[in-house]
């Protein structure tokens, strides 16, 4: 098996007193989609935090692409390749669409690949081609929800991570994220995505992880996990995001 783009080996992770994370450890293929699941306070939302750089392990290994990207600042972590969608969206509230696609582009100086990016970002996203000179905080959920998959692609990463991205949106910007989402993939951007709905994402993962108390109690493909019961007596039907 090639080396994992993204690599959690026996991670760790505190608040303070709190052990969050029991000895976790998960991969992300090139050209993959991971899911990672679990109930409220399950230590989902911790992990993507780890791996962006907002929260350090106090022991274990985060590596990407072979790279140790332990104790980077995440504008540093960006740089190496990996997007995020944060859960929420955030999104510059008082920016047009225009300013806060290209706020995604900040840290690049290839400015005619810039320009095609932008282009090609417009043309997944129509919406947001109609609504440039807006300014983010008075789209829809779902259109802002566009809006940061759209910032995060501006930075030509190899890794998007997404937290919770179908959560409060309308049943059918739902199904139009996940759309989405599997076309950024087929173009050929990994994703790792945490989410709430097990049924919707295993549905267009490769392969998903379950984390239960800080622990990953169930791993596979995700065809397999979708049809298994463990998942739903594991999962503990997830509603909100986890710590």
């Amino acid at each position: 098996m090639p080396e994992p783009l993204l690599e959690l080996r026996n991670v760790d992770t505190y608040y303070g007193a709190v052990q969050v994370h029991f000895g976790i450890s998960l991969q992300v293929q090139a050209g993959e989609i991971v899911c990672l699941l679990g109930g409220n306070a399950s230590g989902k939302s911790t992990t993507m935090k780890v791996i962006l750089g907002l929260v350090k392990p106090r022991a274990g290994e985060v590596l990407f692409k072979g790279r140790s990207i332990v104790g980077l600042p995440t504008p540093k972590v960006i740089r190496l390749g990996i997007g995020s969608v944060p859960e929420a969206r955030r999104i510059f509230a008082n920016m047009t669409v225009r300013e806060n696609l290209l706020m995604g582009a900040y840290h690049r100086s290839d400015k005619p690949t810039v320009t095609e990016d932008y282009e090609r970002i417009l043309g997944l996203f129509p919406r947001l081609r109609e609504r440039l000179n807006q300014r983010g905080g008075v789209l829809s959920g779902g259109e802002q929800q566009m809006l940061a998959i759209g910032r995060a692609l501006m930075g030509r990463p190899q890794l998007i991570c997404m937290d919770e991205p179908t959560m409060g949106l309308s049943p059918a910007f739902v199904d139009n994220v996940l759309e989405l989402i599997q076309t950024i993939n087929a173009q050929g951007t990994a994703i790792f995505m945490v989410e709430q709905n097990a049924n919707l994402a295993l549905q267009i993962a490769h392969r998903g992880y379950v984390l239960q108390n800080g622990h990953i109690v169930l791993e596979g493909a995700a065809s397999r996990l979708l049809d298994s019961r463990e998942v739903q007596d594991a999962y503990l039907g997830g509603s909100g995001a986890g710590v």
